[in-house]
C-alpha cells in the first residue's frame, strides 16, 4: 500500500477543498426519480473517446457515463475507490490493481481488468492519435508504444501493464510516482468495453460507458440527451430521470432562458449578469471556490516568442495588467488575481503558495513598458489574444485585458481581442498549431494535486501544453517531484519548477475563478463539485 505520507498529501488537498467548496442551494426535497433537468452546455471538440477528451464540455459527459477506478469527492475533491477494491504498491513503482466485482456497462458486458488495459493501450498508442495519449506516458514501454521523437511505434502494447486474472491488472511505471493511483480517477483511465474496438465507427455515434448515465441521443449543435442507468450497480446512482445538455453559443441567452423557465441550469453565469443575479435568483445562485485558473498561453512554436528577450516581452505583458480591477469590475469578485500558476483550493500543503509570480503578476504600467522595450518589443507592433466568444464572457475580460495593456503602454492599438467563433474551431485552431500570439487557455483541475497545474500543461509535449513551451529543467523538476516519498519535499520540488515557470513567463497567469451557477425552482439538492462541474447525479426534480 502507498506510505501514509502519500495519501496525507491528497488528503490536505482535499481538506483545503472541502472548506472552500459550498454545499449546494435548494431544499431536500424528494423529486421525481424520472424527471428529466435541461441544462446549458457547449458542443465537445472531439468524439467523446475518454483517452481523447480534455476539455470541460467533453469531459462533463464522460464523469456522467463513466466510472473509473478512483472517483473524486464531489464535496471534498479527494480521491476515493470507485471500481478499485485496493491499489497496492511497495516502492511506488509497481502497482498491482484489483478491480471490484460486480460491475457492467450499460450494455450489459461485464468490466473486468482487461477493460482498462484494453482501454490504457489504445490511448497510449501512437496510431490511435489520443489527445491525453501522455498520462500513459509513466507507464513501462510507452517510449515503443508513443515515440516522441517522430519514429515509428514499435509495440501495440505497453509493455508494463500485464493482466493477471478477470479481476486484476498490474502496472510498472518507467520511474517511481508516488501518487498515480490519485490519478486514476480521470476519464483518460476510464474502463472501455469490447464495442468500442470492434465496432468503434458505432461506438462513437453512440458512446456506452459504465457510468449513472447512458446517452440517449445527440444532435451535434443542438442537445445531447442523457438518462439514467437503471440497472447501474455503483452507490452514485442518478436521483432524476436525465440530462439534457442543450447547446448554447451564448451564456447569456442561457441565461435568459432560464429565467424564462426554458432551461433549469446554467453552469457559466454570465459576467454581464453577475450584478443582477441575486436579486434576479436569490439562494437558486451558487458562487464556490474552484480549481480553476484562467492564463493566457503563448504559441512557443512562432519563433517571436521563443526567441532571445521573448520572456521580457510576456512579463511586461504581465504586468500590463490591472488584475484587481478586472477581477472586481468585469467579475464583480467572482475571480480573485492570480499570484502563482496553480489554486488556492489546493492549500498550502497541497502546493499552493500565495505570491510565487512575485512582482511579475503586480501591475506596473513603468515596469511593463520598459520590460517591453528591453525584450525587442511588441512582435509586429501589436499582440491579438484569440478567444472562443460562445462561453464563458471571455470577450468581456479579454477587451478589459487589452484596455489594461493599452493603457500601460499608452498605445491604444498595442492589443486587440481576436474571437473565434465557437470553442470546437478555437480548440482546433489551436491543435492545428495556428496561434500568432497570446490566446486563453485556462485550466481546469483534474484532480487535486499541484502535478496536475504544472505537468500537463508545461511539461514538454504534454498533453495540454497548447504553447509547445518546453523547459528541461523544468521537466527536470517535475520527474524528481513525482518521485520524492516524502509529501513536504515533492510540494517545495513542485515549486521549484514554477518558478522556472516564472522566470521565463511561459504562461500569463490572470486570476482564479469560482465555480457559478444559476437554476430554476424545479431543482434541489444542486451542487458544484471543486471542479466546477454540476453533481447532476444528485439533483433532484420536482
Amino acid at each position: 500500500m502507498r506510505g501514509a505520507t502519500h495519501a496525507k498529501w491528497a488528503a490536505c488537498a482535499a481538506a483545503v477543498a472541502l472548506v472552500a467548496t459550498a454545499c449546494g442551494g435548494g431544499g431536500d426535497s424528494g423529486g421525481d426519480s424520472g424527471a428529466v433537468l435541461s441544462s446549458s452546455w457547449g458542443d465537445p471538440q472531439n468524439p467523446l473517446e475518454p483517452a481523447n477528451t480534455n476539455e470541460v464540455q467533453g469531459g462533463k459527459v464522460l464523469d456522467m457515463i463513466f466510472r473509473s477506478l478512483k472517483k473524486y469527492n464531489p464535496e471534498t475533491g479527494e480521491a476515493e475507490d470507485m471500481l478499485a477494491e485496493k491499489i497496492e504498491t511497495s516502492d511506488s513503482q509497481n502497482f498491482t490493481i484489483t478491480v471490484k466485482d460486480g460491475w457492467t456497462f450499460s450494455n450489459g458486458e461485464k468490466v473486468t481488468a482487461k477493460s482498462f488495459v484494453d482501454a490504457w493501450n489504445y490511448g497510449a498508442s501512437l496510431k490511435n492519435n489520443q489527445k491525453n495519449a501522455y498520462f500513459f506516458g509513466y507507464i513501462e514501454g510507452y517510449d515503443k508504444t508513443h515515440p516522441e521523437d517522430g519514429s515509428k511505434q514499435t509495440a501495440d502494447t505497453l509493455s508494463g501493464l500485464k493482466v493477471v486474472d478477470d479481476k486484476t491488472f498490474t502496472v510498472k511505471l518507467s520511474q517511481k510516482f508516488s501518487t498515480f493511483p490519485d490519478t486514476l480517477g480521470y476519464p483518460a483511465y476510464a474502463p472501455l468495453p469490447q464495442a468500442f474496438f470492434t465496432d468503434h465507427a458505432g461506438w462513437l455515434s453512440k458512446p456506452v460507458g459504465n457510468g449513472p448515465y447512458a446517452i440517449d441521443s445527440y444532435a451535434k449543435g443542438s442537445q445531447m440527451s442523457l438518462r439514467k442507468w437503471e440497472e447501474y450497480p455503483g452507490d452514485d446512482a442518478a436521483e432524476n430521470g436525465g440530462v439534457d445538455l442543450k447547446v448554447y453559443t451564448d451564456n447569456n441567452t442561457a441565461y435568459t432562458d432560464l429565467l424564462a423557465g426554458n432551461l433549469d441550469l446554467v453552469d457559466d453565469v454570465p459576467a454581464a449578469q453577475l450584478k443582477n443575479v441575486k436579486n434576479d435568483l436569490g439562494d437558486r445562485y451558487l458562487n464556490t471556490p474552484a480549481g480553476i485558473i484562467q492564463t493566457l498561453a503563448f504559441p512557443f512554436y512562432d519563433e517571436n516568442w521563443n526567441k532571445s528577450g521573448s520572456d521580457k516581452v510576456r512579463t511586461g505583458l504581465s504586468r500590463a495588467i490591472n488584475r484587481e480591477q478586472i477581477t472586481e469590475t468585469i467579475f464583480q469578485k467572482t475571480r480573485t488575481p492570480a499570484t502563482d500558476w496553480t489554486s488556492p483550493v489546493l492549500g498550502e500543503d497541497g502546493g499552493f503558495k500565495e505570491g510565487l509570480c512575485g512582482d511579475a503578476c503586480d501591475y506596473d504600467p513603468a515596469a511593463a513598458k520598459k520590460l517591453i522595450q528591453e525584450g525587442g518589443g511588441l512582435p509586429g507592433g501589436q499582440v491579438k489574444i484569440t478567444y472562443n466568444a460562445d462561453t464563458g464572457s471571455h470577450k468581456q475580460w479579454v477587451d478589459a485585458v487589452c484596455n489594461s495593456i493599452n493603457n500601460a503602454l499608452g498605445n491604444d492599438k498595442a492589443c486587440v481581442g481576436n474571437p473565434v467563433g465557437t470553442f470546437a474551431d478555437f480548440r482546433g485552431q489551436i491543435t492545428d498549431r495556428k496561434m500568432s500570439g497570446p490566446f486563453r487557455a485556462g485550466w481546469q483541475m483534474d484532480y487535486p494535486l499541484i502535478q496536475n497545474f504544472l505537468q500537463p500543461l508545461y511539461y514538454t509535449n504534454a498533453s495540454s501544453n497548447d504553447g509547445k513551451w518546453s523547459n528541461k529543467e523544468f521537466d527536470d523538476l517535475v520527474d524528481k517531484a513525482n518521485a520524492e516519498s516524502d509529501t513536504a519535499k515533492a510540494v517545495e520540488t513542485f515549486q521549484q519548477a514554477e518558478e522556472v515557470l516564472r522566470d521565463n513567463m511561459g504562461a500569463i497567469p490572470l486570476w482564479y475563478q469560482n465555480g457559478s451557477a444559476g437554476y430554476s425552482d424545479r431543482l434541489s439538492n444542486v451542487k458544484l463539485n471543486p471542479f466546477s462541474v454540476p453533481v447532476y447525479n444528485e439533483i433532484k426534480v420536482s
